[in-house]
């Protein structure tokens, strides 16, 4: 399939995974998964962003193990509770009393009992009786003492309500305090809180003598069974309870009036509209969509003082402790202990969740998440989803460190947000489709490019060198073994006099040989990006522009073909301690329009070149060794090559060719050309001049002047050879200087 539908095959799909988040986070379609994972994330964050310490304004009078070993099995006689209350206040000075704990009916005194069912019975006609039980029963009940102690204190009594469908939906006991709110007040805003139909609330005469009293159960507790949120408000009768720490929170500022901020602008009301916060004096208390809050954790169990509740009554407290704290009295001891699971510990005491959101609302550190978060989350989901979808298209490493750096930013972005503005942001969605897109891109492009490089492999992997057939990968539609015409360099290597080598080795030692020759020169090759052709018993076909285009074919050719000739001489030493002789190896390369494919018959196919422009470059190769020289080109390839320096051999007529060809030796790159070097280059040129110019006398003494300096050269000798033949044979008078070739 063309390259256009898969990258629009990965797109679609990735743009479907981003809808779906997208839909989730506008409400429109919720994934219970992505709920969850919210939940996983939200406690992670919780946990790593802890205050910590322990929080000494607020203490909790525990009624522990120790306390019921002192005073007895719970309930305590109202009398001993009454105390409590009086000591706290006078002797230890504290600021505010709260209970987690609920007086729903009257104590049980078997005196006052009896006593009263004689005043209800025998001595219900004696008036002397009856005199003194009206003025000594209320002195002996122990509801009657508690009450006393609690009125015209800031005392916050506890209760708890039921939801319909909940365990004592259908009680009603005991007395609520007054409502915090009425119906008229909240108006069509009022539909997100919960409503609740049955109660267990504190006796009237208890409830009427404290100042305030909030209930201390939640009923929004997760799927997971985690407390994180508390509701500040239930709905009774048309009436709006307060939760205990509200309650405590407006009795520490005097009881101030409670105000609802309605926000505009929800996606989830029928009217657009619904309670964003309250605000009691100078608190703002931001809420959720059921009015509830996150609980503000400081950190685990032990977050705020326990004092034991007999230490207290016992007087082993430093006053210092509780001199103008909030005490709030819970109870820990086995079978009282109210046990909450939280984000920060699995099995949490109840009381010291509302000590934490009592002081949570005290340092303003209540967490918001406004109506615009959802916008911006999905504006995030969508500048994420086209990031990471690009990042899909780069290199594995690098799309990785790209994955990465988003997470990693997204990450910080989303605490900061939480630490220095208090808001709540959605982190799941963000960190699902980074991961979902990368896991599908990285995927598709695993499969896909594995498949596309084993095919490519299979067709290329013998030609050319595993980095290229990655490379060709990344355009697999632009390569294919059909036949085609293009600009190419062919390059023909040939080991000099291999046939008297091989004469004088075994075959086993030639194999050897071959091996130990041809692995190198093949990675020089492929180091400039060569494919190999084939390999002709000692000889090597090589070439460049297929099947990966290569602007600069013609110069990675004549790159190798250097590369190849010091590899050889590097491999000398080498060769000599294997008894191996000393091998030299002639080169001919040529430029030009060649067909390229797989071609053959079908019995057997190969990846090859042919044309006439291959067939010059084998002459070239053989053609070398009359000329003393290792690689030989052609003029097509010398334009290309601007940055090697060379020098012409010759103009010769090839056999099997009518126009004459123009042979050139690459010495190298030009900046690399010592001064002795160009100096040799010009002197050659001036003498090659003479020669052409038919000056035979000049062009003898300057090719003798070359032989002297560089009495090895091959190429000197012949010239001087040619003239002293035309010398003695002059040639005809429109001679071109050009060369007859009658071998191969």
């Amino acid at each position: 399939m063309p390259r256009s539908f898969h990258i629009a095959l990965r797109i679609g799909l990735s743009l479907c995974i981003a809808l779906a988040l997208i839909l989730h986070v506008s409400g429109f379609y919720p994934l219970a998964l992505v709920n969850r994972l919210e939940q996983f994330t939200y406690d992670v964050r919780l946990r790593l962003t802890l205050p910590g310490g322990v929080d000494s304004r607020i203490v909790i009078a525990d009624i522990d193990e120790q306390s019921l070993l002192r005073e007895g099995q719970w309930p305590w006689p109202r009398q001993r509770l009454a105390e409590l209350v009086d000591m706290l206040f006078t002797e230890y000075q504290i600021r505010l009393l709260a209970f987690d704990v609920v007086f729903p009916e009257p104590e049980r005194n078997s005196a006052l009992t009896v006593l009263d069912t004689l005043a209800q019975g025998p001595l219900r006609e004696n008036a002397a009786f009856q005199q003194e039980w009206a003025a000594l029963s209320p002195a002996m009940s122990g509801d009657v003492r508690l009450a006393a102690s609690l009125r015209d204190r800031p005392v916050v009594l506890g209760y708890s309500f039921a939801l319909a469908g909940q365990q004592g939906q259908d009680l009603r006991i005991g007395q609520l305090p007054p409502a915090a709110l009425s119906s008229t007040s909240l108006t069509d805003a009022a539909s997100p809180f919960a409503v609740a139909t049955g109660y267990s609330a504190n006796l009237p005469v208890l409830q009427a003598s404290a100042r305030s009293g909030g209930f201390f159960n939640s009923p929004l507790v997760d799927q997971d069974g985690l407390f994180r949120r508390l509701p500040l408000l239930l709905r009774h009768d048309d009436q709006f309870y307060e939760t205990l720490s509200l309650a405590m929170l407006r009795t520490l500022l005097g009881g101030p009036a409670l105000e609802i901020i309605v926000g505009t602008g929800y996606r989830d009301t029928p009217q657009g509209q619904r309670v964003e916060a309250m605000r009691v004096g100078v608190f703002n208390l931001p809420v959720d969509a059921q009015g509830a809050v996150r609980i503000p954790y400081r950190g685990p169990q032990g977050s705020f003082p326990y004092i034991s509740a007999s230490a207290i009554l016992n007087r082993q407290v430093d006053p210092k402790l509780l001199n103008g704290a909030i005490v709030l009295v819970g109870a820990t001891a086995a079978g009282l202990l109210d046990l909450r699971a939280t984000p920060v510990q699995n099995s949490y005491p109840g009381v010291e969740v509302h000590a934490n959101l009592l002081a949570g609302m005290l340092d303003q550190r209540l967490k918001d998440q406004p109506a615009f978060i959802g916008g911006l989350e999905i504006l995030l989901l969508a500048l994420l989803g086209v990031l990471s979808m690009t990042l899909g298209f780069l290199p594995p490493l690098r799309a990785l460190l790209g994955v990465f750096t988003l997470t990693v930013a997204t990450l910080a972005a989303n605490l900061y947000a939480g630490q220095a503005l208090n808001l709540v942001i959605p982190l799941a969605p963000a960190l699902l489709l980074l991961a979902l897109v990368y896991l599908l891109q990285s995927l598709y492009g695993y499969f896909v490019q594995t498949r596309r490089e084993q095919r490519l492999t299979q067709w290329f992997g013998r030609y050319v060198p595993h980095e290229l057939v990655t490379e060709m990968s990344q355009r697999p539609g632009s390569y294919g073994l059909g036949g085609e015409s293009r600009q190419m360099t062919v390059l023909f290597s040939d080991i000099q006099d291999f046939t008297t080598i091989s004469e004088r080795l075994e075959p086993h030692q030639l194999t050897q040989l071959m091996q130990f020759i041809l692995t190198p020169l093949t990675q020089v090759i492929h180091a400039q990006r060569g494919t190999v052709d084939k390999y002709i018993g000692d000889a090597i076909m090589a070439f460049w522009g297929a099947p990966l285009p290569d602007p600069d074919h013609a110069r990675h050719g004549v790159l190798a073909a250097l590369a190849m000739k010091a590899r050889l001489a590097e491999l000398v030493p080498e060769l000599h301690a294997h008894g191996w002789p000393t091998l030299k190896i002639r080169i001919g390369i040529n430029t030009g329009m060649m067909n390229v494919g797989n071609m053959g018959s079908e019995f057997r196919m190969a990846y090859t070149v042919l044309g006439d422009a291959v067939n010059l470059a084998s002459r070239l190769e053989g053609v070398a060794k009359q000329y003393g020289v290792t690689i030989v080109i052609s003029e097509t390839t010398r334009v290309a090559i601007s940055e090697i320096a060379v020098r012409e051999l010759d103009r010769v007529r090839v056999k099997g060719r009518s126009q004459p060809v123009t042979l050139f030796e690459p010495l190298g790159l030009i900046d690399a050309l010592t001064d002795a070097q160009r100096e040799e280059i010009q002197d050659y040129e001036q003498a090659l001049a003479a020669w052409r110019a038919a000056h035979w006398e000049q062009a003898d003494a300057r090719f003798a002047a070359l032989q002297t300096r560089q009495p090895q050269e091959r190429l000197y000798t012949l010239y001087r050879e040619r003239v002293a033949i035309l010398r003695t044979q002059p040639p005809v008078a429109d001679w071109d200087g050009v060369f007859t070739l009658t071998d191969k």
